[in-house]
């Protein structure tokens, strides 16, 4: 089982990215999926979920309107688009596995890196 996440980087207050978490060893549609992220010195943070048949999802109230999950099945990958940025969104962003869609996580991406700066 691994995800592994791509999409980060630099960027300006306002613009926007896409992130990326490629998935394989296992039946990706069968699971929620999540992005949590960890700013600077702070704890980790659920930002979103989303059913593995994509039909429900879920954000943390920050972020809706702004960021925008979905997912491919048939490519095992899922998506984040965040746009608007602006410096407090700087954060690792990591792709994680729910067992229930409930934030019971058993497998974690790497994380990619989002820094927002001018």
């Amino acid at each position: 089982v691994q995800l592994v996440e791509s999409g980060g980087g630099l960027v300006q207050p306002g613009g926007s990215l896409r992130l990326s978490c490629a998935a394989s060893g296992f039946t990706f549609s069968s699971y929620y999926m999540s992005w949590v992220r960890q700013a600077p010195g702070k704890g980790l943070e659920w930002v979103s979920d989303m059913a593995g048949d994509g039909g429900r999802t879920s954000y943390v109230d920050f972020v809706k309107g702004r960021f925008t999950i979905s997912r491919d099945n048939a490519k095992s990958t899922l998506y984040r688009q965040i746009n608007s940025l602006q410096p407090e969104a700087t954060a690792l962003y990591y792709c994680a596995r729910d067992l229930a869609g409930s934030g019971d996580y058993d497998c974690w991406g790497q994380g990619t890196q989002v820094t927002v700066s001018s």
